[in-house]
């Protein structure tokens, strides 16, 4: 598994700070932690997936305060991944069915 980057506040400034060399896999977290929502967003997309949710989606997904994203090799390897973690922790927001 990909390692995840430390969580960290869901704040434009800390979006802008996502590197966009590679695809990413993305998880938006409530305060006390708790995984709401896994995505994925391909290379050269993480930083405008991340802001979409931020400024679009703010209802969609409601507490989401904090975000933590994991580089990885490619779109493919992300699917896998996010498939993995919904698997696993069953966000809220995700279907779960994936």
């Amino acid at each position: 598994m990909n390692k995840f980057n430390r969580t960290q506040k869901f704040t434009k400034t800390n979006i802008e700070k996502v590197s966009e060399s590679k695809a990413i896999v993305y998880k938006l977290k409530n305060v006390t932690g708790e995984n709401l929502y896994t995505g994925i967003a391909g290379r050269g997309r993480g930083q405008d997936r991340l802001l979409e949710h931020k400024e679009l989606k703010r209802e969609i997904i409601p507490g989401a305060t904090r975000f933590q994203f994991a580089q990885v090799k490619n779109k493919d390897r992300a699917e896998q991944v996010e498939k993995q973690i919904i698997r696993k922790e069953q966000p809220k927001f995700n279907e779960q069915n994936k």
